[in-house]
């Protein structure tokens, strides 16, 4: 099948698909505002502070535990060393 389009009218639905383009990429761009992607960069950035203070917190309570048990391991080893 084949359509018989004048010139007019292809440059009439072109112009109307580049309208459309330019609308979507000014809601994600942002036309004066913060668009979409620069919220979810922003939100990203968020996410990625959390995600080291929750890596460092999870050492240091690693830690924590990590030397409780080697004292604890340390006192019942020397447990009798200790009452003689």
């Amino acid at each position: 099948m084949v359509f018989r389009m004048s010139t007019s009218e292809f440059q009439q639905e072109v112009l109307e698909k580049l309208g459309q383009l330019q609308a979507k990429m000014d809601m994600l761009v942002g036309n004066g505002q913060p668009g979409r992607v620069k919220l979810v960069e922003d939100r990203l950035t968020a996410l990625e502070r959390n995600d080291i203070r929750r890596n460092v917190y999870d050492r240091i309570v690693t830690a924590g535990i990590a030397f409780v048990v080697s004292a604890a391991s340390a006192a019942i080893a020397l447990h009798d060393r200790f009452l003689k």
